[in-house]
């Protein structure tokens, strides 16, 4: 039982770290539509923030943390309840895609674009991010040709990973430093605390992940997938 409980926590602890990783996206996303579309002229979080556009690299940063923190999970043999988690994880997406449709004003879209507090949008894409959370982390088991060419990314990646390395730990720096910008507007002006204290928070993680993962070496440890089947035939 001892043994099952860590499992578990390891498990729940990877779905964790890819749910915060898509809520940065989902965060930051917002803000750069804001950033390049709604508001042209908008300097977000001045005068801490130097440059609205570092949080393409806070997206960047999300995005490699993502492969990681599955990789933690994966490795772990949890089995699974009924149907594979992606079965799952295509139903919950599709619930919440008709939850948003038809129970909020924010089109589907659109739907992590919309600046707001509605408190059924955000039920919607709190939902929408388990959803995909769920099929991420299962995401191989999919379908052959899909696990395929994510070995082929993963394979190429592996040649460039001491790049990846360096990009992961410069994007986590960057990623706390976008987490403090932020919070020190919001603490200037508290009117936006909620909404902001998603994205603080949200960033602050990744940006440790980001960090946590670069101590480990995650990426520098990461074999391509011919050394992993090679390994598996001895």
């Amino acid at each position: 039982m001892a043994i099952l409980g860590r499992v578990l926590l390891k498990k729940t602890f990877s779905l964790a770290l890819i749910f915060n990783s898509l809520i940065t996206l989902g965060c930051v996303s917002g803000i750069l539509y804001g950033f390049y579309v709604s508001y042209p002229n908008w300097r977000p979080f001045e005068p801490y923030l130097i440059d609205g556009n570092l949080f393409w690299i806070t997206v960047a940063a999300a995005v490699i943390n993502i492969f990681p923190s599955a990789a933690i999970g994966r490795v772990l043999h949890t089995g699974r309840f009924l149907f594979h988690h992606y079965v799952y994880g295509f139903l919950v997406i599709i619930l919440a895609s008709a939850y948003i449709i038809f129970f909020t004003p924010a089109p589907l879209l659109k739907v992590f674009l919309v600046d707001t507090n509605n408190v059924s949008v955000n039920a919607g894409r709190f939902l929408l991010l388990i959803g995909i959370t769920l099929l991420l982390d299962d995401l191989p088991d999919v379908s052959k040709r899909l696990e395929s060419s994510l070995n082929w990314v993963k394979t190429k990646t592996c040649k460039i990973r001491k790049l990846v390395h360096v990009l992961q730990i410069v994007t986590g720096l960057v990623c706390i430093y976008c987490s403090s910008a932020v919070l020190l507007h919001t603490l200037s002006e508290p009117t936006r605390a909620l909404q902001n204290s998603f994205l603080i928070i949200s960033l602050f993680i990744t940006g440790v992940i980001a960090l946590a993962h670069g101590k480990r070496k995650a990426w520098l440890n990461m074999e391509p997938p011919e050394a992993n089947q090679c390994r598996g035939h001895h």
